[in-house]
């Protein structure tokens, strides 16, 4: 077992421990109301796995490496920077390939541009809820600077994922 099992376990815990002190049968409509939320998500899950999967086996770990692992500096930070604008799917899609990509050697850097353009700059999402809501004027200055911190985000994150040991 590892960390993150652990550490996700312990939080469960502390969380239905807490939930009982302020009412007995919080925690059972707690998990009652997690488990609601698996039905409604387990289909887009098990095909975000299943594309990490077939990405795995279709994308060889040599041109990944090349491209975008840990020695490709900027050329990979600009590579995952576009991927992740341009990648649709959201993170049923994203978290399951990213955690592949990582296994088969794509550089921290990379990645991290690739989580953070993905996360910040969808054009589905611009497109579909941002514009129509909020307006051009906004979803422009919301845009604008979120373009440019993707490959800061890669930069300043892979320099620090160095001091951690492993």
């Amino acid at each position: 077992m590892d960390t993150d099992v652990l550490v996700m376990g312990g939080l469960v815990i502390l969380m239905a421990v807490w939930a009982f002190t302020r009412g007995k049968d919080l925690p059972l409509r707690g998990f009652q109301s997690g488990l609601g939320l698996l039905q409604e998500v387990w289909l887009p899950l098990l095909l975000g796995f299943c594309l990490a999967g077939l990405f795995e086996v279709l994308i060889s770990r040599e041109l990944l490496v090349t491209w975008m692992g840990k020695e490709s500096g900027v050329q990979g930070i600009l590579l995952g920077w576009l991927v992740g604008l341009l990648m649709p799917g959201g993170p049923y899609i994203v978290f399951p390939l990213a955690a592949s990509l990582l296994k088969e050697g794509m550089g921290v850097g990379p990645l991290l541009t690739f989580i953070t353009a993905k996360s910040l700059l969808s054009p589905i999402r611009m497109f579909t809820w941002e514009v129509p809501f909020l307006g051009w004027a906004f979803v422009t200055a919301r845009t604008v600077p979120s373009l440019l911190l993707p490959p800061i985000v890669g930069i300043i994150g892979q320099r620090l994922f160095a001091l951690f040991p492993r």
